[in-house]
């Protein structure tokens, strides 16, 4: 604790300890927005619905060898198993107890799992369910993943155990029992999600087992967690859940390290709950970064890409030490949660990376990468009605793996948006950058953009209807650098374009709109 916290002359002894626990406090909430990033590692990627037999395996193939600080599992807790519609992904965000079984696979392989990707340190974040237990609509019975029994009907959890008492059914008083009005937050905090059974977190006994839970996967070594539907919990209830929480182990983490925290807030503004509710308790997603990047992007609302020089707090986003950022999520790539079509997915491949691409150069907040599986889409007067499928499955419902191609991407319908050589590449140039400011601005007043990162990277746009041909200061040091979308440095050579910084650093660069990826990435180490 730094001792200028403390005045020379406290009036009393009792003001200088409160001061002394404020900070101490303080300091304790600031970690938890720290997510431990290994070897100067900076980006997540979220392996949406991968088995954890294929996540040890990536993070020892691919993940390690390529710079990625951390991987977003899916929920590992025990989840209520559906017939209709069949096995959607969604049953995984309904709990039926904290037994470590899921579609995914079971304790040991989750144990091994963590235990294989912080031995080539890539950091394991888990997605925790904890506003509720599953639908109130569930029934009764043993259709679990790991075949406990229980009664949504009775509100009867007993391998947890949670009883009636352990639910918010009292304190809700909506005709429905559901959220009907976003306007009020009581209704928001003590309502059901969708009909989820939302339980009692004021509850010190439901504190205690949530916080079990937490912790034996903290025993278990992982780094920290995405916390699920944030803004239907009380702040004060989740505060109360994270001091209970161990820090991490230190077999894998610095003594005295806090769990990672980022907290899913949908906040686009005009509602009755804010995210800035919760930036003292960790990061928070900000789902304004990928809405408002899609509609730059697709150059819709008469918005254009040189308006984003000041991106990040300059677009009213959160600040930057509280961001958690990314292009799409698992939700809002199915045109669930928040940003509606304005969302850049992988089915829009060019714009997708191009977006992850600005992502992952511009240095606001700590970027997450999706990595999906495609679906059968059906829209019917603009609604997928498949938005609802899980991932690719056998016939009796078990998750497929993941099967990697000679050429490196993926099979079977896994989509594997981490595994494209330009976001692959991306996520080495936020590495190599790391710590840099943001430098170099340039704009033509429309859709072509350039910047770099002091002297370390230079990135350049071209999302214009006509060619880009420019002479930029790049700020690099002068030399032949590999440009890293159109190909990459392998050995001594460039399986890519070639790019020239002279002695002033300065380049040109010529980029045609119609080039199968119209942007332009260097840095310090694609200097050949």
């Amino acid at each position: 604790m730094k001792e200028s916290f403390v005045p020379s002359n406290p009036s009393s002894p009792l003001e200088s300890m409160k001061l002394v626990i404020l900070v101490a406090l303080f300091g304790l909430s600031l970690a938890q927005h720290n997510p431990h990033i290994k070897h100067g590692r900076t980006a997540i990627v979220h392996l949406f619905e991968w088995r954890w037999a294929d996540i040890a395996a990536e993070c020892e193939r691919f993940l390690g060898p390529n710079g990625f600080g951390g991987v977003q599992i899916s929920p590992p807790s025990e989840h209520i198993v559906l017939e209709s519609p069949w096995r959607p992904w969604w049953q995984r965000y309904q709990p039926i107890s904290y037994n470590f079984c899921s579609r995914s696979g079971s304790e040991a392989e989750l144990r091994d799992m963590i235990t294989r990707c912080n031995n080539v340190g890539v950091n394991i974040y888990v997605d925790t369910v904890i506003n509720h237990m599953c639908g109130a609509g569930g029934g009764e019975g043993t259709h679990s993943s790991c075949g406990s029994w229980f009664s949504a009907t009775k509100r009867d959890f007993p391998s947890v155990p949670y009883s009636s008492w352990d639910f918010n059914d009292h304190k809700c008083h909506t005709g429905s029992g559901d959220i009907e009005n976003y306007g009020d937050p009581n209704q928001v905090r003590d309502c059901r999600l969708v009909s989820l059974l939302d339980l009692a977190l004021e509850k010190d006994y439901v504190r205690s087992k949530v916080a079990e839970y937490m912790n034996n996967l903290i025993d278990m070594g992982v780094a920290g967690f995405r916390v699920d539907a944030c803004k239907h919990m009380w702040p004060g209830d989740l505060d109360n859940v994270y001091r209970r929480l161990k820090n991490l182990d230190t077999k894998w983490f610095p003594s005295g390290s806090r769990p990672f925290i980022f907290q899913e807030v949908i906040d686009l503004g005009g509602e009755a709950i804010s995210s800035n509710e919760y930036f003292h308790l960790g990061r928070v997603t900000e789902f304004k970064y990928g809405a408002k990047l899609g509609t730059v992007f697709r150059k819709w609302n008469g918005e254009k890409l040189c308006y984003t020089k000041n991106w990040g707090e300059g677009w009213g986003f959160m600040p930057d030490g509280n961001a958690l950022v990314f292009i799409d999520n698992h939700d809002n790539q199915r045109g669930h949660g928040a940003g509606g079509a304005a969302i850049i997915t992988f089915w829009d491949s060019r714009l997708h990376k191009m977006a992850v691409g600005y992502m992952l150069a511009h240095p606001y907040g700590v970027a997450r990468v999706m990595s999906s599986y495609r679906w059968d889409r059906h829209f019917v007067n603009g609604k997928d009605q498949n938005d609802w499928m899980g991932p690719p499955s056998n016939g009796d419902g078990s998750t497929k793996p993941v099967p990697i191609n000679p050429d490196q991407t993926c099979g079977d319908g896994w989509v594997c948006e981490h595994r494209w050589r330009q976001i692959k590449n991306m996520v080495i140039f936020r590495n190599v950058v790391n710590g840099q400011p943001h430098t170099n601005w340039w704009d033509n007043q429309s859709n072509q953009v350039a910047f770099g990162r002091g002297d370390r990277g230079f990135i350049i746009f071209n999302n214009d209807d006509w060619d880009l041909d420019v002479t930029l200061n790049t700020g690099m040091p002068a030399g032949t650098y590999c440009d890293v979308i159109s190909g990459q440095k392998e050995g001594n050579s460039c399986t890519g374009k070639q790019i020239q910084v002279g002695s002033d650093g300065r380049a040109h660069f010529k980029i045609s709109n119609r080039d199968e990826d119209p942007f332009v990435a260097i840095h310090a180490e694609s200097k050949l």
